[in-house]
């Protein structure tokens, strides 16, 4: 789980309604391929904004990253779409993992209502390497979503890139 500190930037960050710039948009989109950029556009605006800010780290951190490298940090998150979990709810899903574990998820994934919500939310990762294959993205951006919550010895993507995005998300 992500520190204290991060998860309150985060937190206040999401509280901002607006997504990312015209320009940043338009940034964006040159580094999806099609059907990444609907995934995309379909995330919230704070999320889209969150990305943008992790995709901008990773493009400082690497040397002249590849497209496929720059939508991994822009997707990352992909999977919290299938949750429709708003930015409260989102909380109350974090603290429930951090009291119930997060392998309950799984069994919360199976239930109803608000609760099966929660379970998709904490499962995100797997979820969004799911949506991502089934959009056609390329191999590393879907691992990096499947694998962005993982330790790094369980990483499939090269270890430097796994640093980089890494880094760039828990800034």
């Amino acid at each position: 789980m992500s520190s204290p500190w991060h998860l309150t930037r985060r937190f206040v960050g999401s509280l901002w309604p607006f997504g990312p710039s015209t320009g940043d948009t338009l940034w964006a989109h040159e580094h999806l391929l099609a059907g990444e950029r609907t995934l995309w556009d379909r995330m919230s605006a704070p999320d889209r904004r969150h990305s943008h800010g992790v995709a901008r780290r990773v493009d400082q951190l690497l040397d002249q990253p590849s497209r496929e490298v720059i939508a991994a940090a822009l997707l990352h998150d992909v999977g919290k779409l299938e949750s429709g979990l708003g930015t409260f709810r989102r909380v109350a899903a974090t603290l429930s993992a951090a009291v119930a574990g997060r392998e309950t998820a799984e069994l919360w994934v199976r239930s109803s209502g608000v609760t099966r919500r929660i379970g998709l939310y904490l499962t995100h990762p797997a979820i969004g390497g799911d949506m991502l294959e089934m959009a056609d993205a390329d191999p590393l951006t879907s691992a990096w979503a499947r694998e962005h919550h993982l330790p790094e010895e369980q990483w499939t993507v090269p270890v430097e890139i796994g640093r980089a995005l890494r880094d760039a998300d828990d800034d």
